[in-house]
């Protein structure tokens, strides 16, 4: 039995498999309609979530399969003190796999030591989300055509951001890869993310304030928001929400084939005039997360 904690949980031949079946989904629909017949996927989502929580519902109702849950920790038994050990244990009884979000780092790997189900973490706090990281390889690997010699800005939130963390430790295992780090000093990238992805590999990186400098030499932008959730002090958030927003007038600056991509929801940090430019991915991407949900299902649950 397989879970999905770490992006690093997966080898890059099997993100190259994931990535594969993805594309056969998109192409094939048909062909997978009915290969989850009778599976139940749970979703526990403790945190609150759009996109990732009606995309793994997407993605198991389009696998032919059903879906239990709950979308916030209120309509849950956790309201009444109920541990996630406890929750998972109960719950692995009732479903074939589960996905799982939760505000504080490691609970999803506590999860899938009392788990009798694989446990897809669907984000913890500002630790990992391995299924957004797919879901961004996925984009790039359409978009671009490759993972190699790609010079990726990532944009915003830094610290807290789980999906710049998963990324950069998805994308330090292809050759030829840069990373240019754009952000307040206040949201920097934490030095063991560095430490751990960059400099022990030896990957070229640049570390900026300014999202204007960085962008003639991009081929992909990783915008982000500022997490207000993550945030113990109000002042401090506002005073940085806004410390980027791309627009038309400095999407001129970046490469004609630049990519945009961002996790997603977007606050101020791409304006709405940014949405018409052939370059603006994010939506596709979105759209992306449900394709490699299905196919990571699919694996964990061994159908391919």
């Amino acid at each position: 039995m397989r879970h999905l904690i770490n992006i690093l949980d997966l080898t890059t031949e099997e993100i190259d498999q994931l990535v594969r079946t993805a594309c056969d989904i998109i192409d094939n629909p048909v062909k997978y309609r009915d290969i989850c017949r009778y599976k139940k996927l749970a979703t526990l989502f403790f945190e609150p979530s759009t996109r990732t929580r009606l995309s793994f519902e997407a993605a198991m109702l389009e696998l032919g399969g059903s879906v239990l849950g709950f979308s916030e920790a209120s309509s849950s038994s956790a309201s009444k003190g109920e541990s996630v050990a406890d929750t998972v244990k109960v719950v692995s009884a009732y479903a074939d796999i589960i996905a799982m979000r939760h505000p504080k780092e490691g609970a999803p790997m506590v999860a899938a030591t009392k788990s009798d189900v694989p446990i897809i973490n669907a984000g913890d706090g500002g630790h990992y989300h391995p299924t957004q990281t797919l879901t961004d390889l996925l984009t790039i690997a359409r978009e671009k055509g490759t993972f190699e010699n790609l010079t990726i800005g990532l944009c915003g939130d830094l610290k807290f951001g789980r999906t710049v963390h998963s990324l950069i430790a998805a994308m330090s295992r292809y050759t030829g890869v840069k990373f240019v780090l754009i952000s307040p000093v206040e949201l920097k990238l934490p030095g063991y993310v560095k430490a751990d992805y960059i400099k022990s590999k030896g990957i070229p990186y640049e570390q900026t304030t300014s999202l204007e400098a960085a962008l003639p030499s991009l081929d992909v932008l990783y915008m982000t928001r500022v997490q207000r959730e993550r945030f113990f002090n109000e002042e401090d958030y506002l005073r940085l929400k806004d410390s980027y927003v791309l627009t038309p007038e400095k999407m001129q600056l970046a490469k004609k084939d630049m990519i945009v991509l961002h996790p997603l929801p977007r606050v101020n940090e791409i304006s709405t005039a940014v949405d018409d430019d052939p370059r603006a991915a994010y939506f596709r991407q979105a759209k992306n997360g449900k394709y490699i949900r299905m196919a990571l299902i699919l694996k964990l649950l061994e159908e391919i």
